[in-house]
């Protein structure tokens, strides 16, 4: 069984050995927290400010698997930033990504009440942009050499998702 939550204070070992793992860290975007004092402040952030900012747990059958976050984007128009999200490697392959994403889209869009998901993806990180797709999300275009990761320009392929276009 697949589950989300908000990330709490004895998660941060865990989300630290997460976000500092070799096949992870290279996927991440370049002001994501690594140490654990500022992961400590994400989640304390997210708990005091839950409806602009989150960090949430993804735990399959009961074991911390993952992570995944939001921050506002433009409260005026309902929009919400997803950002950071983060599988185990050990529990890749097996739809939990993609289970995760469906319950995280239906909490950020339906009891938050935000109108518009986006997400930015490095156009080299091929399984996340697989991801992106098998979990509803519409591309929407490309921002050339946006970003400069580990000393190189790269691409960043955006992607949205409209509360209307949640599968019932």
């Amino acid at each position: 069984m697949i589950s989300i939550r908000r990330a709490r204070a004895n998660d941060v070992d865990f989300l630290h050995r997460l976000v500092n793992d070799d096949d992870v860290e290279p996927f991440l975007g370049g002001r994501a927290a690594l140490d654990r004092e500022s992961l400590l402040r994400e989640v304390e952030r997210s708990d005091s400010e839950p409806q602009d900012f989150g960090r949430f747990v993804i735990e399959a059958d009961g074991e911390r698997a993952g992570a995944m976050g939001f921050e506002v984007a433009n409260r005026r128009s309902q929009i919400a930033r997803l950002e950071r999200l983060a599988v185990q490697p050990a529990f890749r392959g097996r739809g939990i990504a993609d289970e995760a994403a469906r319950q995280f889209q239906r909490h950020v869009l339906l009891d938050l009440g935000y109108h518009r998901l986006e997400l930015e993806i490095y156009a080299f990180n091929e399984r996340a942009l697989a991801h992106a797709e098998r979990a509803g999300f519409v591309r929407e275009g490309v921002k050339r050499k946006a970003y400069l990761r580990h000393g190189d320009r790269v691409d960043a392929v955006m992607f949205a998702l409209l509360r209307e276009d949640l599968a019932e």
